[in-house]
């Protein structure tokens, strides 16, 4: 099973955003930018599915994915990296800010 980070410059931009808004959580689908974005909500105000799988956390953040993503990635690490740009997703909480989250993947090559 793969494992999920963040990089210094996602760190930095949670961090902004939990100022903000408080805790929040990530949610990795395929249905936006091909699988790229993930969505970043406020704790509690996402629910989450029965099918979705907790990857881990970042920065004591949860960072889940769906059930069919993680069929189809379940041997590979995720990064969660943030770039120039604006959100991914309407509802993101990264949506209008000068940063938005991307996820970048590597193979897992742990058994």
């Amino acid at each position: 099973m793969g494992e999920v980070r963040a990089t210094p410059a996602a760190l930095a931009l949670l961090k902004e955003i939990v100022a903000d808004h408080g805790p929040v959580l990530f949610h990795q689908s395929g249905g936006c930018c091909d699988g790229s974005a993930p969505m970043c909500y406020p704790q509690g105000e996402f629910r989450i599915g029965e099918s979705d799988v907790q990857l881990g956390e970042i920065a004591g953040m949860p960072v889940y994915i769906s059930g069919p993503q993680y069929a189809v990635w379940k041997h590979t690490d995720l990064i969660i990296d943030a770039i120039p740009g604006l959100g991914g997703g309407q509802f993101s909480l990264d949506n209008g800010r000068p940063m938005r989250f991307l996820t970048r993947s590597e193979i897992c090559e742990r058994p």
